[in-house]
């Protein structure tokens, strides 16, 4: 799908007022603005924001993925997501966040941007709900640095990826994840959506 321009900048003030939970961030009031795709899942509760130290962006990003379940299974697919933030080049200089994670799957190693390039924008793979049959919600996730790369998780391959978010002026610095709690025998699905901050310093 070609890039798209669908998904919507939200600036700060806007945010405040639509999002309660955001203002539990440490350093909230220095982040300029959010991005997020118009594709996310309807089920699940937005969780607490983790944001970079201050001065660190996110080079790097990390999922938690549960494999196929099988006919029989109840499938979860993507569970989580980590940034992994740096400041500068320095070795050994890189600090990992995570807003709330799903119960399921194993953490990936990290895909990192090259030469100090930061991650700027986002796109997510999403199933679209169904009344019959197992729902999964989000599945993988891909991300632009601000070199031009993209790159894409190894997530699972249910649904399509939607529009690409707006680029962070300079780049991503927190993010604050949608998930559904499990819900004992009944369907789960886990991440529904994700919305990432952006730092200009």
């Amino acid at each position: 799908m070609e890039p798209g321009r669908g998904a919507k900048l939200l600036p700060l003030l806007l945010l405040q007022a639509t999002c309660f939970t955001c203002a539990q961030a440490d350093g909230w009031n220095d982040y300029a603005a959010v991005i997020q795709v118009t594709n996310g899942g309807p089920w699940g509760d937005w969780a607490s924001p983790e944001m970079c130290p201050d001065g660190f962006f996110a080079s790097g990003f990390s999922l938690k993925v549960e494999p196929p379940q099988g006919i029989l299974g109840d499938d979860t697919a993507l569970n989580g997501i980590r940034l992994h933030c740096e400041r500068g080049s320095v070795l050994g200089n890189t600090q990992v966040v995570e807003s709330q994670s799903g119960s399921w799957g194993e953490w990936s190693e990290p895909l990192w941007c090259r030469g100090g390039a930061y991650l700027v924008a986002f796109s997510l793979r999403v199933e679209a709900p169904t009344t019959l049959g197992d729902n999964t919600a989000a599945n993988n996730v891909r991300f632009r640095c601000s070199d031009g790369e993209e790159l894409q998780g190894p997530g699972l391959r249910w649904g399509d990826f939607g529009d690409w978010s707006d680029p962070c002026p300079k780049g991503v610095c927190g993010l604050q994840t949608k998930i559904q709690g499990p819900r004992g025998f009944s369907d789960d699905t886990a991440l529904n959506d994700v919305r990432l901050f952006c730092c200009l310093n």
